[in-house]
């Protein structure tokens, strides 16, 4: 649903770029028991792999379990479980247009070669201030297929390694 009269369901209100997926599209390649799995690097080299799982999906939103990853595959620490609606979801990728670049972009992930639209932000007014990049792939609606954040320590960098489609 957009705050526009226009009826573009990309833009969530005015000084937005488009976003990649409307809530619609990612409810619809979304459903339950769709796990995707994250790998985090660290800016020291600590890697780690993050589980989100969908459940109870519905026209309006899902349950989205999240949880670290042990080496075997299990639970490290707590699942953390929450309602979100597939227009939160969208809302992610609503970046203001005065401060993010948008560009065509095929990268070579885990996944395969994807074809990605890279959405590169900063914060707040300053013209020098970190950039935070966002490869979101054309074939997977919802969240981004790669991210990279500039922390005082170096990059974080995240990368989907996988969308297990379980439905």
């Amino acid at each position: 649903m957009s705050d526009r009269d226009d009826g573009d369901s990309h833009v969530l209100g005015p000084g937005l770029l488009p976003t990649p997926f409307t809530a619609d599209e990612i409810r619809d390649a979304t459903g339950t028991g769709k796990t995707i799995r994250i790998l985090i690097e660290e800016p020291d080299g600590t890697r780690f792999e993050r589980v989100n799982r969908f459940s109870d999906c519905d026209a309006e939103g899902a349950t989205l379990e999240r949880w670290r990853a042990t080496l075997d595959g299990g639970v490290d620490g707590q699942v953390v479980s929450g309602r979100v609606t597939w227009l939160e979801l969208q809302w992610h990728a609503a970046f203001p247009a005065e401060r993010t670049t948008v560009a065509e972009e095929t990268l070579e992930l885990p996944m395969g070669r994807l074809e990605c639209v890279r959405y590169d932000t900063r914060e707040g007014d300053v013209t020098d201030a970190p950039v935070e990049s966002f490869w979101f792939a054309r074939a997977f609606p919802g969240m981004p297929v790669r991210f990279e954040s500039p922390t005082p320590a170096g990059i974080v960098r995240t990368t989907v390694l996988s969308v297990d489609l379980m439905r």
